[in-house]
């Protein structure tokens, strides 16, 4: 889907959303990086379901390759806006301790899915990765080399923080194997960033993107956030055209989920500082117009990326899928998850290792998964799954092919939700006709809102506040 916006040169402010419209529709909800949502996963899913899952992709006759996962959750300082699962730390020496028990985990899967399963995709995040040495990354980097093939086509990507490392770590981590890096930004602003807790001067940054662009990295990944505390549309304007000069291949940027109530640190965070939800839209707005006029793909709900980068190509090809880690590139592809809390999928389940450190090595010790909980998916799970996944993803669903794939009428499957859409049609969030949905312009802000009509569990439970507003 397309997307273009005129406003005015000078007007960081105009917007082709009303202030009623954000009032109305500025409603809490998932990000659906997977339906159902990983509030929905159940303790009743246990190591046992894990193995079987294991077990039937061994079986199988034709299997995609692999999606790996590895979190790391150490940092060495808190930033105040996190909501991930993560240690705090200045002691290093504790690295070590955990990378034995990843290994011993990578060892556990080898009994069941066996030896040298194809992997297309690789995922260093946390926490900060980079927390780790250059020789425990490395030694990570072979242990998964020793047990899998990594597809010399393959995307193997590392989180950065800028704090952590120099040109000479970037250069090693490219040697290693990675070809991808994420750097988290956030925002250039001092201000925010002594807010939120994360000091990192745009020179610093530009210093080490710059030299990136010479290692033969095939695509620099930068994370903002919009909604940060003390932050406002012309200082923000500032960090855009930062970041644009930076010419990263591709740009996250989220919208702030202040949770206090559910993520401790942010309790740190004034809330008389947190900019209203119309200077929240006015940012994403602005985002969305400096990106696109710089030459960026709207791959979608909070991804950018040039033309020639894989993201966009996977978008123009209608390839393009969201796990945990967000927008993909690998449509159906499970995902082996390693490390405390990290989730993944095998077949039609989701699992999530234990959240908490010593309960992961105790797991471990005895040789067992470190399961905490999961979900096995009914069909209806899986024919919504597909839906939300198509709205999200292209903006654009086709009954037909929806009913070709799992034998359903849709207009009669989802003949609720069909009543509820023409409440978004009138609003022009989409558009309708005998073929299929289309996502508007206009609706493409509320894209997680036309998601949520979709979403079983949603509907029938009504207690959203435990999701962000997703604006």
């Amino acid at each position: 889907m397309d997307i273009t916006f005129e406003n005015k040169p000078n007007d960081l402010t105009s917007s082709p959303i009303s202030e009623s419209l954000l009032q109305k529709f500025d409603v809490s909800g998932p990000r659906y990086t997977s339906y159902p949502t990983a509030d929905r996963f159940v303790e009743a899913f246990t190591e046992t379901a894990y193995k079987e899952a294991l077990e039937q992709r061994r079986v199988r006759s034709i299997n995609q390759p692999l999606s790996i996962y590895v979190h790391i959750p150490f940092c060495e300082s808190l930033c105040f806006y996190c909501a991930c699962n993560k240690i705090v730390t200045k002691h290093h020496e504790r690295s070590r301790e955990y990378l034995n028990y990843l290994k011993k985990e990578i060892d556990l899967h080898l009994d069941y899915l066996g030896q040298k399963q194809v992997v297309n995709q690789l995922h260093l995040g946390g926490g900060s990765p980079t927390f780790f040495s250059d020789e425990e990354i490395q030694e990570l980097f072979n242990k998964l080399k020793e047990v899998f093939v990594l597809s010399p086509q393959g995307e193997y990507s590392i989180e950065v923080d800028p704090r952590t490392v120099d040109e000479k770590r970037l250069k090693k981590l490219r040697e290693i194997g990675f070809n991808r890096l994420s750097f988290g930004i956030q925002d250039f602003n001092p201000e925010v960033q002594k807010a939120v807790n994360r000091i990192q001067p745009f020179d610093q940054v530009a210093s080490l993107i710059n030299e990136v662009h010479k290692d033969g990295y095939d695509s620099i990944n930068i994370d903002l956030i919009y909604g940060l505390p003390l932050q406002k549309i012309e200082t923000f304007n500032q960090t855009l055209d930062q970041v644009i000069s930076l010419k990263p291949d591709r740009i996250a940027l989220y919208a702030y989920a202040h949770l206090p109530e559910r993520f401790k640190p942010q309790r740190r965070i004034d809330n008389n500082d947190i900019p209203t939800a119309k200077n929240k839209i006015s940012m994403l707005c602005l985002a969305i117009q400096k990106f696109l006029k710089a030459g960026y793909v709207y791959v979608g709900m909070d991804h950018f990326a040039l033309p020639t980068d894989n993201l966009a190509v996977a978008k123009r090809q209608g390839r393009l899928h969201r796990n945990f880690q967000g927008y993909s590139t690998q449509p159906d592809c499970d995902i082996i998850a390693f490390g405390v809390s990290a989730i993944g999928r095998v077949g039609a389940n989701y699992n999530q290792n234990t959240k908490q450190l010593v309960d992961y090595y105790d797991y471990l010790n005895h040789g067992r998964f470190p399961i905490f909980k999961g979900l096995a998916l009914s069909k209806d799970d899986i024919v919504r799954r597909a839906v939300i996944m198509e709205v999200m993803c292209q903006g654009r669903l086709d009954y037909e092919s929806i009913e070709l794939a799992y034998l359903i009428n849709f207009k009669e499957y989802f003949s609720s939700e069909m009543i509820q859409l023409q409440n978004f049609k009138e609003k022009d969030f989409v558009e309708l006709d005998d073929s299929g949905i289309q996502v508007t312009e206009v609706g493409w802000f509320f894209v997680r809102a036309i998601a949520m009509i979709f979403d079983r569990y949603l509907q029938l439970d009504k207690n959203r506040t435990r999701f962000s507003k997703i604006l």
